[in-house]
Order: structure tokens, then C-alpha cells, then sequence
């Protein structure tokens, strides 16, 4: 038996080390650069040396001329293998799934010129990446909503300094960059200015002036605000983001933050979903609030609310209203400072009520439907108005009735897309207000 294992194992040994053999003298006789040495060799061999010069060269000649087939032979099939690859990838391409996957919208996209690909290139020093990262989690933070996966990628037909940003495949903005330069900003107090390229910050839209490396140390010391690419590039697509939550908002996504709160807030989940309320019609009151900047962070506060109120009606708009003031502390604290007075401007009572006369309810909600011509004097009179705050350097609050504020607020949003429109419900007890001026027509 020991002797039968010991064979056993000599076999195999012997096996083994003929298929090594063999794959050895495979690999390097399947070389054609490899015959066609050896082949040299021994004509070399048989013309300078003693040796049959007939023997070694005719042997010489048989490694060059199979050298020469085998080469051929590896050519030929390179080919092919070349043509099989290109029939394989266009029967992928006809198949109907793969057109299927050409349809998937990015959420967010973000493409550049080569020029801005050294920003994006980790291997560069690029940090872009790491700034895409910090955006989610800001928003996160600030608005309470997930942001969704921001794709970025080079594209070969921008400038090579050029980017745009896409919301679901559309271009919504664009910028331009200048690589190893700054751009500085004027806050408004610098006397003394500073020679550079003239240019717009892209988020704002503000006067800037790009400088070189050199001068960035003397325009900080001026009071410049100087800001690199990478900064630039961000903050706009931040503040993209920021304008675009709320339809980035998506039915999904609401669930996920429901789910998130559902182990410590079973109770409140079971009652309001789906009893009292769908998942989109949750999702129309959030977006409703993201629309304005109003955090849902807090999506506890904003569900009890919704609760409480979605058994007398199932409007958004007005649940929205209602949730607004479940929010008041955050409002508050969001637009006003306890112990500073906040200049704000106000709205006629007879305005208020002439448009709480123009609204008509219907089975889909509630809207306006003011005379064009009376909207118009009343969008001009609030216009004229925040005037005032706009030069005081004050932000265009205005403060309203809780029944009129959401009414009012769509009447100017498309006119002055800055507007903070507040109602008095939605202010803390310990805020002090002062009116600027009234809207009135």
C-alpha cells in the first residue's frame, strides 16, 4: 500500500513536470522573435565556425521560414479575434436591454472641458471630488434632504476651462475658470483696486476680476475676497442644488426618511401612512417647504403636524401652511435674531383681503385669480417697497396674515425670486419687527 502511494505520487511528480516541459517549450517556440534568434544563431554558427556550415544553416533557415508562418499565423488571428470583438459588441448594442439602459437620467451631472480634468484628477492633487462629498453632507445638514449621486465627468466639446451643470439631463448653468488663477471679489469697502481680468463670480453673478498667484497675497491684504477654481466650481454647484432640491425630492426618497424615523416613531408613521396620507402627498408638502428654503430636518415635528391636520384637509398647500408654523422656531431663528431689531415690509390689510376674494377652491386645490392689471399695480407697489430694504442692505421679508402668506408669496415669486414671504404665525414672540413700509395699491 505505501508502495502504491509512493508511485502514485512519482506518476504524478513525472506528469507534472512533462506538462511543464511542455508549456515551456510552447511558450518559447510559440514566439516567433524566438525561432527567428535561434534560426540567426545557427546560420551564424554554421558560417563562422568550423561546424557543417550546410547542416546548421539549413537548420537556421528552417527556424527563420517557420518563425516567418508562425508570425502570419499570430497576425491572422489577431485579426479575427479583432472582428469577433466588433461583431460581439455590436449584437450587445442591438440588444433591446442594453437601449433600455441609454434612457437613465443622472439626477445631477457636473461635465468639464480637459482643462478643468487636473481639479478632478485625485492622482493630480485634485480635491473636486472630496468637495462633491462635502456638498451632500452639507445639505444634508442644512436642508435635511439627500442629496442624490452627483455624476461628474470630461466632455471633449466644452472649452477646455468651460463647465455646465445638468438637473435630469438638462443644462440649467454654465461657467468659465481660469486654471492657476484666483478669483477676487470686492465686499465693498476696498478702496484701493487691483489690476486683473475682468469677469462675473458664477453663482451670484457678482463683479469679480481674476489675478494671478502672485497677486493673491497683496489683494487679501487690500481686503479682496479671493477665492480658487475649485471654491468657485463648488459653491455654484451648491447653490444649483440648493434652487433644485425640491423637484430632486423624489417619491423614493421620501420613503427613505420616513423609514429612517420609523423605529423610534412607529406610532406616528402607522397613523398618518398610508390612513391619512400617501407617500406623494407628503412628498408635495416637502418639496413645498424645501422650495422656500425651509429645512425638514426636522421631519418629526413636520409629520406630527401633518397628522394633526390631514383628517380636515388633504391640500398641500395648506397642510404646508400648517407645517410652516409646527416650524416656527426654525423659521424664526433662520431669518431673525433675538435682540436685533429685523426690518421687514408689510401688506394692506384691504390688499390682503381683495386677494383672499380672488381665490377659487376646486376639487385639485385652491388658486388665484386676481385681474392681471390689479396683480400688476400690486406687484409694482411691492417692488417699490423692497426698494427700501434692498438699499438699506436688508433681506426682502415680507410679513403677512397666515391666510394670505402662501396666496401672496406665489402672486411675487415669479417677479422677485428672492422674496421671503413670513407669516405671523410663523414668527417667535421674542422676534421685534419693524415695518419699512406697506404694500398697498
Amino acid at each position: 500500500m505505501v508502495i502504491s502511494l509512493s508511485t502514485g505520487i512519482l506518476v504524478t511528480k513525472a506528469s507534472k513536470e512533462a506538462d511543464f516541459g511542455t508549456v515551456l517549450v510552447s511558450q518559447l517556440f510559440g514566439i516567433p522573435k524566438v525561432l527567428y534568434l535561434v534560426g540567426a544563431t545557427l546560420a551564424f554558427l554554421g558560417i563562422t565556425t568550423p561546424l557543417t556550415w550546410y547542416l546548421f544553416v539549413g537548420l537556421g533557415l528552417v527556424f527563420i521560414i517557420s518563425g516567418r508562418m508562425m508570425d502570419k499565423q499570430i497576425r491572422v488571428e489577431s485579426i479575427e479575434e479583432e472582428v469577433s470583438e466588433a461583431e460581439t459588441e455590436a449584437e450587445e448594442i442591438r440588444k433591446p436591454e442594453n437601449v433600455v439602459s441609454l434612457l437613465n437620467v443622472d439626477p445631477i451631472e457636473l461635465e468639464f472641458g480637459y482643462g478643468i480634468i487636473p481639479l478632478a484628477d485625485v492622482n493630480q492633487g485634485g480635491d473636486l471630488l472630496d468637495r462633491v462629498v462635502m456638498i451632500r453632507r452639507q445639505i444634508a445638514l442644512e436642508l435635511g434632504a439627500v442629496v442624490p449621486i452627483i455624476r461628474l465627468r470630461d466632455n471633449i466639446q466644452l472649452n477646455p476651462n468651460q463647465y455646465i451643470i445638468k438637473i435630469k439631463g438638462i443644462q440649467v448653468t454654465e461657467g468659465e475658470i481660469l486654471f492657476d488663477h484666483y478669483m477676487a471679489m470686492n465686499p465693498g469697502y476696498v478702496e484701493e483696486e487691483i489690476t486683473g481680468i475682468p469677469t462675473f463670480e458664477p453663482s451670484f453673478h457678482l463683479p469679480a476680476i481674476w489675478i494671478t498667484e502672485s497677486q493673491r497675497e497683496r489683494a487679501e491684504s487690500l481686503g479682496y475676497t479671493v477665492v480658487d477654481p475649485p471654491s468657485i466650481i463648488a459653491t455654484h454647484l451648491t447653490e444649483v442644488i440648493r434652487q433644485h432640491i425640491a423637484e430632486l425630492l423624489t417619491r423614493q426618497d421620501v420613503q427613505n426618511l420616513i423609514n429612517n424615523i420609523k423605529d423610534n416613531n412607529s406610532t406616528l408613521i402607522d397613523e398618518l401612512v398610508p390612513k391619512l396620507m400617501g407617500i406623494g402627498e407628503i412628498q408635495k408638502v416637502l418639496q413645498n417647504l424645501l422650495e422656500e428654503g425651509i429645512s425638514i430636518r426636522d421631519l418629526v415635528t413636520i409629520l406630527e403636524t401633518l397628522a394633526d391636520h390631514a383628517a380636515v384637509t388633504r391640500d398641500p398647500d395648506i397642510l404646508t401652511e400648517y407645517a410652516r408654523q409646527g416650524l416656527k422656531r426654525a423659521i424664526s431663528s433662520k431669518y431673525f435674531t433675538v435682540g436685533e431689531v429685523t426690518n421687514v415690509v408689510t401688506v394692506d390689510p384691504a390688499i390682503e383681503q381683495e386677494i383672499m376674494n380672488s381665490v377659487k377652491n376646486t376639487e385639485q386645490g385652491s388658486y388665484l385669480s386676481l385681474d392681471p392689471e390689479r396683480s400688476k399695480k400690486i406687484v409694482e407697489a411691492l417692488g417699490n417697497e423692497l426698494k427700501k430694504l434692498e438699499d438699506m442692505g436688508k433681506n426682502p421679508i415680507v410679513i403677512t396674515s397666515p391666510i394670505v402668506r402662501m396666496y401672496f408669496r406665489n402672486l411675487a415669486k415669479d417677479y422677485y425670486k428672492d422674496i421671503i414671504v413670513i407669516s405671523y404665525n410663523e414668527v417667535e414672540s421674542n422676534v421685534e419687527l419693524q415695518s419699512v413700509g406697506m404694500v398697498t395699491a
